[in-house]
């Protein structure tokens, strides 16, 4: 077995002149395949229609009801304490049968709990008021 190594007539410092694609060619194909089959996987979505935000100063009627709930949990009528929540229950029996209805906006103080706010909103549904709002403040624009 014997190996060619060129003859010595050929001139040794001969340059190769063209470019091997062929490994360009297959990393690009391989590159386009990847692509195309993730493509399709990252953009599946499900179509969900998302609501729009929209900033409505709100439309205090005088027979609209302000309850403000304090950091401590006491409840407030328009500014003035209510005892408990039965209490607050039978005022809200009476404007419940009223036509029509006046709307609830409920204020509560960011560090009150939960608990508080849940509670006035459980005793509106039980008396049966129809139209519960909660009033906040916009975040800063910065």
């Amino acid at each position: 077995m014997g190996m060619q190594i060129g003859s010595a007539e050929e001139d040794e410092d001969e340059v190769i002149a063209s470019i091997n694609t062929t490994p360009l060619v297959d990393v690009m194909l391989v590159l386009l395949i990847i692509f195309l089959i993730t493509i399709p996987v990252v953009t599946h979505t499900v179509p969900v229609t998302l609501p729009t935000e929209r900033n409505q100063p709100t439309q205090t009627k005088p027979e609209n009801i302000i309850i403000a709930v304090d950091r401590d949990g006491n409840v407030y009528w328009n500014e003035k304490r209510v005892a408990d929540l039965p209490a607050l229950f039978e005022r809200m029996k009476t404007i419940a049968v009223k036509i029509p209805q006046p709307e609830i906006h409920i204020r509560g103080d960011q560090s009150v709990r939960y608990q508080s706010i849940g509670e006035v909103v459980v005793t509106c549904q039980r008396a049966g008021i129809a139209k519960i709002s909660f009033i906040t403040e916009p975040p800063p624009k910065s």
